[in-house]
């Protein structure tokens, strides 16, 4: 393997790392450093959408976690909130996105099919994936499925784009 490959393989895994990272604690930083600056950005939402959760793939355009639905994030059924449901999706595309294109991420259109309902403390795996890019947007999808039976949930699509100028997405338009 010569220097270059072995560079571009040393940051897929970094970014892979601070993916891991930022998803079993949201206050990290897109260093994966937890400082206080970042903790103080308001992630409470972040980190409750998504508590427990333990990730078993991270690496270079995947990640996959589970983690049990607790009783915050119920509604009055007793059901995994939609709303919930749709931001653990979110943050698992920021971070699977994240594994590719190595910064913070924004959401530039998103959509969420709902297929069956999840009851509280019931078991979860979300399987996050970049299926595509086109310029400075990259695109992923996320598989929500029951552990026990592998029902599946929801699946989320998103298409993101890097959240500030990036060496590979800055404008090259004279306006």
């Amino acid at each position: 393997m010569d220097d270059a490959a072995a560079e571009a393989e040393a940051l897929r895994l970094r970014l892979a790392a601070v993916a891991r990272k930022w998803l079993e604690d949201p206050r990290a930083d897109s260093a994966g450093n937890i400082t206080h600056a970042a903790s103080q950005k308001g992630h409470a939402l972040n980190s409750l959408v998504l508590a427990g959760a333990r990730i078993s793939l991270s690496e270079h355009g995947r990640v996959v976690c589970s983690f049990q639905v607790p009783p915050p994030l119920t509604d009055s059924d007793g059901t995994w909130h939609a709303g919930a449901l749709a931001a653990a999706v979110d943050n698992m595309c920021s971070a699977v996105v994240f594994t590719v294109v190595g910064a913070p991420t924004a959401t530039v259109h998103y959509g969420l099919s709902y297929f069956s309902p999840v009851a509280c403390n019931d078991e979860v795996q979300l399987d996050g994936r970049v299926v595509g890019r086109k310029g400075k947007l990259t695109a992923a999808v996320v598989r929500v499925r029951k552990m026990g039976s592998g029902e599946l949930v929801a699946i989320g699509r998103q298409w993101m784009t890097p959240a500030w100028p990036t060496k590979s997405n800055k404008s090259r338009s004279n306006l």
